[in-house]
C-alpha cells in the first residue's frame, strides 16, 4: 500500500448549469424523490429507453476516466462528464439528487461512495472510482468502475481487479428463477478468498424511470434477499470491496462514505435487465 496521506474535502466549484431544453427527473429541486410505486419488470420500451440511456452513462464514464492522470482534479473529472451527457441530450442524475452537488461521484482511495467532485488533485498511486449515472428518454442509466492514477502499489491493482471479477461473476449469476441473494453469495464467496472485506450498508437497487426503485440487491449473501429474478426486471449490482473491515464513517456532507480502517476500497457497477437465459448489461459504451 502506497503511503499517500489521507482524503480531506476540498473546495466545490459553482453548481454546473443544464440547457433549460433538456428533462429533469422529477426530483430536482425537491428535497427527495417521489417513492418509486412501479412494477419491477420493464416493458420492452423502456428496456429500448435504459439501453440509451446505459449508453450515455457508460460514454461519459470513458470520456472522464481518459483524463485521470496525477495533477487532475476530481471536479474537472466531473466537468468532462457533465458536458458530455449534456452535449447528449441526458440529465446527469446525482446532480440535484437529494441535494447532491454534483454530476458524479468520485471516489478515491479510502472512499467507499458518494465522493463529492472538488478541487482535490489526483496523486500518482491513488485509485478513483467515478460513478456515472444519465436521465434521458424518461429513464436512468447507472455505472460506476474504479481506475489507476499512474503507478499503483500491487495491493491496490489487485484489489481493483478482482472487484472487477467478482462483478463479472455476479453478472453471470443471473438468472430467471433464482432468488436475488445468489449475487451477493457470489460476491461475497469471491472476496473473501483474498481476505476482502464485502461493504454490507451500500448496494445495488432497482432502476428503471426511478433512480433507486426500492428493490435491493446485496453484495453479501443475505438471508432476507429472496426476491426471485424475472425477465425484464432492471437493477444495478455494484459490489464494494476493501482491504479491510466493511465497516465506514460518514464524512460531515452527508454523503462521503470511508472506510472506518481508511483502508483503501473498490467498486464496479452496470445496470442490467434480466433476459429468458441470464443477464444483457445495459451501460455497455
Amino acid at each position: 500500500m502506497s503511503g499517500q496521506s489521507l482524503l480531506v474535502p476540498g473546495e466545490l466549484s459553482p453548481t454546473r448549469s443544464v440547457p433549460g431544453n433538456i428533462r429533469r427527473p422529477e426530483y430536482v429541486g425537491k428535497p427527495a424523490p417521489t417513492p418509486y410505486t412501479g412494477p419491477e419488470v420493464q416493458n420492452p420500451e423502456t428496456i429500448e429507453a435504459m439501453r440509451i440511456a446505459g449508453r450515455v452513462a457508460a460514454q461519459a464514464m470513458a470520456e472522464a476516466a481518459k483524463i485521470i492522470a496525477p495533477g487532475v482534479t476530481t471536479d474537472e473529472l466531473d466537468k468532462v462528464a457533465h458536458d458530455y451527457m449534456c452535449d447528449h441530450g441526458a440529465y446527469p442524475s446525482t446532480l440535484g439528487y437529494r441535494g447532491f452537488p454534483k454530476s458524479l461521484c468520485t471516489s478515491v482511495n479510502e472512499v467507499i461512495c458518494h465522493g463529492i467532485p472538488d478541487s482535490t488533485v489526483l496523486q500518482d498511486g491513488d485509485i478513483v472510482n467515478l460513478d456515472v449515472t444519465a436521465y434521458i428518454g424518461g429513464v436512468h442509466g447507472d455505472n460506476n468502475a474504479t481506475y489507476l492514477v499512474g503507478d499503483v502499489d500491487e495491493q491496490s491493482r489487485l484489489l481493483v481487479e478482482r472487484t472487477r471479477e467478482s462483478l463479472d461473476r455476479a453478472i453471470k449469476a443471473v438468472r430467471p428463477g433464482r432468488q436475488i441473494n445468489i449475487i451477493g453469495r457470489v460476491i461475497e464467496s469471491y472476496a473473501k478468498r483474498f481476505g476482502y472485506g464485502v461493504v454490507r450498508d451500500f448496494t445495488g437497487h432497482g432502476i428503471n424511470s426511478s433512480f433507486h426503485s426500492g428493490l435491493i440487491i446485496p453484495h453479501y449473501d443475505s438471508p432476507h434477499a429472496t426476491t426471485v429474478m424475472q425477465p425484464g426486471m432492471t437493477f444495478t449490482i455494484e459490489p464494494m470491496l476493501t482491504l479491510g473491515t466493511h465497516d465506514y464513517d460518514m464524512w460531515d456532507d452527508g454523503w462521503t462514505v470511508v472506510t472506518k480502517d481508511r483502508r483503501r476500497t473498490a467498486q464496479f457497477e452496470h445496470t442490467l435487465v434480466v433476459t429468458d437465459t441470464g443477464a444483457e448489461i445495459l451501460t455497455l459504451p
